[in-house]
């Protein structure tokens, strides 16, 4: 069974989180051509699964366009808003405080070589764990994420990145979300009129619990995936 380190890095650095994913992921590629070299010596595979929270800050996957962001860059400045161009799938996206935002550094030869599988495999996560707030999360054919129907709100945007079948970005699951940050964009670049953003705390009608809901998340991780984590 594949052992994964969890890592709580609380309210985190944009910039510090990628370089700590950056480095997570070379590590994990050096352990895997450790085990194809030395495969006598059963060596374990290095997976990570980092929760945080970011303060504002809007990110471009890199099959996005620059149109999706509406905001100039003296108006970013102006209302404290960070911007990253970054290498994962997918166009622009907003993390903020209230957000549960997941990073797996996983290697996924420890457990299937399918970056489709796989992205289902977090969305099915959210959806388990919507279900503990009594809220039905659901897919829609053609779009990422987890999303709520009649009418159709995305309340959990996926973008990944593969090396070497080491994955990285991950999910950002709207909680306690302010969702005004996310009038300064078209997020996911979709801008259908039958389609919204929602959060956890505008469907409840209340504020949650964030690390209740990130130990949910946490446990339907493990028990998806069937792995264990280490140290706990």
């Amino acid at each position: 069974m594949e052992r994964v380190k969890y890592i709580d890095l609380g309210m985190a650095d944009y910039q510090q989180s990628w370089d700590l994913q950056g480095q997570l992921l070379r590590e994990a590629i050096a352990q895997k051509q450790r085990i194809n070299q030395e495969p006598d010596k059963e060596l374990p595979r290095l997976h990570h699964l980092l929760f945080c929270e970011h303060m504002p800050v809007y990110t471009l996957g890199k099959s996005g366009s620059m149109d999706n962001l509406l905001l100039s860059e003296a108006e970013l400045a102006e209302k404290e808003i960070a911007f990253y161009p970054i290498n994962r799938g997918g166009d622009i996206t907003f993390h903020g405080p209230g957000q549960v935002v997941g990073y797996p550094i996983f290697d996924l030869e420890g457990f299937y070589r399918d970056v489709h599988r796989y992205v289902r495999m977090i969305e099915e996560i959210v959806i388990q764990m919507l279900k503990e707030y009594g809220l039905e999360g659901t897919r829609i054919d053609g779009y990422t994420g987890v999303w709520l129907k009649n009418p159709n709100r995305k309340i959990c945007a996926i973008g990944v990145h593969m090396s070497r079948w080491v994955s990285m970005h991950g999910f950002a699951l709207n909680v306690n979300t302010d969702m005004s940050y996310f009038n300064y964009i078209i997020p996911c670049g979709i801008s259908d009129s039958d389609k919204s953003l929602t959060s956890m705390e505008v469907e409840l009608n209340r504020t949650l619990d964030l690390q209740e809901v990130k130990s949910h998340l946490k446990y339907y991780f493990k028990e998806l995936f069937g792995f264990e984590y280490l140290g706990l």
